[in-house]
Parts: structure tokens; sequence; C-alpha cells
């Protein structure tokens, strides 16, 4: 297995320590693929199912992290996350669930050992899209459905918020976040997510798109990248307090255009769910 990039590296270090900061703000979002997320993989009682990024627990959400709604399938679950936070408030809210601190591009577990593969955005966090397919095609069985969820581009409007308010605000991406290097990106539609399936050698791929409307409050919305969460996050609090304070004067601004008759925030997302058979 290829070692981490430095890309890599600079996603393990935004996430570090802000679990919580996550939880109250992005993670009843990134929770709404979870139902159709195991249903891709194929998901049953008696199901062994290596979750991959579980990220942290869910507040106030029915499905909770896909492990736990994996486990309460009846599945015997398996998660893994690279951040010690985040494992350690997936275990306390997935009871069941045998829960340990590892990423990808390289999974302490021996091949062939799952009969399926989940993984919540876990691709928007890698460095090379590909060696991580290749390394969970390599944990999962023959015939085991792989299923992954990765956020579509170009970004709903919704999504799209805080790059709109960062860049009006004329602040641009700073040196130290990498991006992944060309030969390992990829289109982030259904046709360029199923070709990387393909590419990894997964059968029976199917792409489909996931659009939904998350509401949220402007101060909720706000708080995740406030305090650092995602690549806004990490372009926020890179900057000093005049432009984070001007780049929040466009956000509220911006606001408007989403804001429903009882103040809360109505987003549109859209979110890319793949899957593929070992």
């Amino acid at each position: 297995m290829p070692d981490p990039t430095d890309f890599d590296e600079a996603e393990r270090r935004a996430w570090t320590g802000r679990a919580q900061a996550y939880e109250r703000s992005f993670a009843s979002l990134c929770a709404h693929p979870v139902p159709a997320l195991l249903d891709a993989a194929g998901i049953h009682a008696g199901s062994r199912v290596l979750d991959v990024g579980t990220g942290s627990r869910v507040l106030d959400v029915g499905t909770g992290t896909a492990a736990r709604a994996a486990g309460e399938r009846g599945a015997s679950v398996t998660a893994v996350d690279a951040d010690p936070g985040m494992t350690a408030r997936a275990a306390a809210a997935s009871p069941g669930v045998y829960v340990c601190v590892a990423g990808l591009p390289r999974l302490p577990f021996a091949a062939d050992r799952f009969g399926a593969v989940i993984g919540n955005f876990v691709l928007n966090h890698v460095g090379r899209p590909g060696a991580a397919l290749a390394e969970l095609r390599r944990v999962a069985r023959s015939g085991a459905r792989i299923a992954l969820t990765i956020w579509a581009a170009p970004p709903a409007s919704g999504q799209a918020l805080f790059g709109c308010a960062i860049r009006a605000a004329g602040v641009t991406r700073p040196a130290h976040l990498p991006t992944l290097a060309p030969e390992d990106d990829f289109p982030r539609t259904e046709e360029g997510f199923a070709r990387l399936l393909r590419d990894a050698g997964l059968t029976d791929v199917r792409c489909s798109t996931l659009a939904w409307e998350h509401r949220a409050s402007p101060e909720e919305w706000w708080s995740g990248p406030a305090a650092g969460v995602a690549t806004a996050g990490q372009v926020i609090t890179s900057r000093p307090p005049a432009v984070v304070a001007e780049i929040r004067r466009h956000y509220d601004a911006m606001c408007a255009d989403f804001t429903g008759p009882d103040g809360m925030l109505v987003l549109p997302h859209a979110a890319l769910l793949g899957s593929g058979r070992v």
C-alpha cells in the first residue's frame, strides 16, 4: 500500500479535535444518505460489515452513524476512523459495534474479511481515491458489495454557500492546504464516480445522485467552519479576525437567499452514491 500523501496528512490534522464541532454542525447533514448507503451495500442481519471513516455520533437523528444503523439491521459491524475523538464518540453512540482508530490508505485487517464495506463521504478525505478503493477491495470478500458516498461537483447551492462567502470576501485557499494530484482526482459526477469504481475492478457498478434540502439555523451552520471543520473551516480559521468578520458579513447576507419563513436555512445538497461488487 502507498504511504499517506500530503493531502492525507493535512486532512488528519484538520479533523483532529473537531469531533464535537462536527456534531453540532455537519453531522446531521452527513447522516442523510445512510439508509440508501446501507441498501446499496446489501446490508442485512448477519452481514459482516466494515464502516470506514465512521465519524462521530449524530445528535437527534434517528439514523445515527452508518455503523450504528448497520448494527440496528442485525449486522456484525467493525468501524474505523483516523481521528481518536471521532472513534471515541462513535463507540459511545454505537453499542455492539467494534470501533478502532485506523484509516485509509492502510487498514489493519486481513484480506477477504468483510461481506460488505461502506464509507460515508470517506473518499472526499483521501489523497489517492484509487488506492483507497484497492484497499477496500483487499479487505472485502469475493462477491461483497462496496458502497460509498461523495459530494457531487459542481456543488448544490446550499453546499456552495461557504465557498461563495469566502470568495466574496476576496479570500483564496491557503498554500498550506494541499489538493489532490491531477492524476489522482476524478470528476465528481455519476459518470466519473462510476468510472473510478470500474477502474478499481468492481463489477455491477451503480451510481446515482441523492438530492435533499438540509435545515439548520444560520448560527448552527456557521459554527462548524468557525471551529475549523471541513475545508471551508480551514480557510476561515487561517485568517485574521478582521478577515473572518468580512467572510461572516458576506455569509449573513447570502443566508437571506436560503432563509425560510421560520428563520431556518433551507440548504440544497447533492451527493453521489456509488456501489459495486468485488
